[in-house]
């Protein structure tokens, strides 16, 4: 959906719609009118696509999250261009302005600080109100944190759930866990690192203990860093880390099995583990074989010990 430029001279790297590779200047092709929702990189610079310089460059509107974020980036490339800001914190004029232009028959490219627009950002309203108009919404694929880490986790890559941030009061953020539980495929979380070691705690608690696990960090990045390891190991190791430092994709594997059908068949598990072991950890391995929640799990393995006394 783009538009050959006429012929002309070859041009000069910095000439305004061009963009540059390796000091080579490449002029850009004016896309078609439409919302493109372009992918940037998500740290290394260099994981840009071609499709998406070309129509950073010759859009006629460039809506950025942080004009000064994706400012380093057009600066990689030797792209001159004005950027309007449009972020979570934009009212309803800026996006009707934005809609406003491609209804002219204008093209607008939406970029947000890192990975691909909708994705947890502003992107998504306005996509959203651009199909509902009836106007063109082009994807331009590209770097994706949640993606990134799933497949270089090691876990199940088959079937994933991306769940977002967690919130973040303790109890709204263990029902959010308890309620992605028994998801049948490896879920994925974002996180702030002042929030990690709480986080992985509660997921310890919820998931289950011996859930696999990985928290890949500064994705891309110089210092890019992937623990794995379950949940409890993971937790134990960033509870007594230092100050955690850049940007975090929590990925959860699936739960072992089938959750159990009924309420009967759980019991039954607790019951032949509790001869064994205290409810703590009675609940603990029966949330591992079920897939059921070990809090309510736990709950049981203690009215089943008063009913024994």
């Amino acid at each position: 959906m783009t538009t050959e430029p006429p012929d002309a001279a070859d041009p000069t790297p910095g000439e305004p719609g061009t963009f540059t590779l390796r000091g080579v200047a490449m002029r850009a092709r004016r896309p078609e009118a439409g919302l493109y929702l372009v992918a940037t990189p998500i740290g290394n610079l260099s994981d840009v696509s071609l499709r998406a310089l070309d129509v950073i460059a010759g859009a006629d509107r460039l809506a950025c999250e942080d004009t000064r974020v994706t400012g380093k980036l057009l600066a990689r490339y030797g792209i001159r261009r004005g950027m309007t800001s449009y972020h979570e914190h934009s009212d309803g004029d800026a996006a009707e302005a934005l809609l406003a232009e491609i209804e002219s028959g204008r093209s607008v490219a939406v970029v947000t600080d890192a990975g691909t627009p909708s994705v947890s950002d502003p992107g998504f309203r306005l996509a959203v109100e651009a199909g509902e108009r009836g106007l063109p919404v082009v994807p331009v694929p590209g770097a994706s944190a949640p993606l990134a880490a799933l497949v270089a986790s090691g876990l199940p890559s088959d079937s994933f759930f991306f769940a977002g941030f967690l919130p973040v009061k303790e109890s709204a953020r263990r029902t959010r866990l308890e309620e992605v539980a028994r998801v049948p495929g490896t879920l994925l979380f974002f996180e702030a690192p002042h929030r990690i070691a709480e986080s992985l705690a509660d997921m310890a608690d919820v998931l289950g203990e011996g859930r696999r696990a990985a928290v890949c960090r500064e994705l891309t990045k110089l210092h890019e860093t992937i623990h794995r390891g379950s949940l409890r190991e993971l937790t134990n190791a960033f509870a007594g880390a230092e100050r955690v430092r850049g940007e975090i994709v929590v990925c959860v594997a699936p739960p072992e099995g089938e959750a159990v059908a009924g309420a009967g068949e759980a019991d039954a598990i607790l019951r032949g583990l509790l001869a064994e072991m205290k409810p703590a950890q009675a609940a603990a391995e029966a949330a591992r074989l079920t897939g059921l929640p070990r809090r309510d799990l736990y709950a049981r393995a203690l009215a089943m010990r008063a009913e024994t006394r």
